[in-house]
């Protein structure tokens, strides 16, 4: 009879690190996500060495962008009779930004803090599902708490900010 207790517990634990590694896969790839999706528009807004930089005052606004003409203010930056911004809740007609131009484009993302925080909302959000991943499929609540709270303190400044 003792083998059948042995042949249970080894049953539990590997169904245990089953699920440890399950669980383990998917925050990774939940915060990898979050990761690539921000790093395309902040890329532009943190390395800003050797890109252009100016202020658009938009003017125009369609269902997905906004535009405007382009004012440098960094060396080696050309004027532009029109950019494109990405229209969200924080881009007004009539309103100055500033902004970096994307490298071999008419495509502008803002600059600064604002800017900045602003492209790491997809990862505030991937903090936010990795938390509850964490929280239940691995039942660490303490590291759940850190990233639900690094998550909306993000959210949070990127809004006040915003």
């Amino acid at each position: 009879m003792p083998s059948a207790v042995v042949s249970s517990q080894g049953a539990f634990t590997a169904l245990r690190f089953g699920r440890f590694a399950a669980m383990g896969t998917v925050a990774v790839l939940i915060l990898i996500a979050g990761v690539w999706a921000s790093w395309g528009s902040a890329q532009h807004v943190m390395l800003t060495k050797g890109r252009e930089s100016g202020t658009i005052k938009v003017t125009r606004c369609g269902a997905d962008t906004c535009s405007g003409p382009y004012a440098p203010i960094s060396a080696g930056s050309r004027a532009r009779g029109s950019v494109v911004i990405e229209k969200t809740v924080a881009v007004r007609k009539g309103q100055t930004y500033t902004v970096v131009v994307k490298p071999g484009s008419d495509d502008v993302v803002r600059s600064g803090p604002a800017g900045v925080l602003y492209a790491w909302v997809p990862l505030g959000g991937a903090l936010l599902l990795a938390a509850v991943v964490v929280a239940g499929g691995l039942r660490r609540t303490r590291m759940a708490w850190v990233l639900a709270g690094s998550g909306i303190a993000l959210l949070t400044a990127a809004f006040v900010t915003v």
